[in-house]
């Protein structure tokens, strides 16, 4: 077997793996009971609020609250990583 033919056969590969682990996530959702189903909404939908208060809270716009203009940013932004 050629390196060239292994090439292109490993996308494929990788793609029905993440299809497969996708439709056993999906399935086991689907055959979940109510009660089940409706604890890890809500579970989803009380990490997507605490990530949200947190990034406001903890992670504020250092760029937007310093510097006046997009210019001033972007030069900010390049002396930080060139340092």
């Amino acid at each position: 077997m050629s390196a060239q033919s292994t090439a292109k056969t490993a996308p494929r590969r990788v793609r029905s793996f993440l299809s497969r682990v996708a439709d056993l996530y999906v399935d086991g959702f689907r055959s979940m009971k109510s009660t089940g189903r409706t604890l890890w909404l809500l579970i989803i939908l009380k990490a997507i609020l605490l990530f949200a208060v947190m990034k406001l809270l903890f992670f504020p716009d250092l760029l937007k609250r310093d510097y006046s203009t997009d210019a001033e940013r972007a030069q900010a932004v390049r002396t930080s990583l060139t340092r």
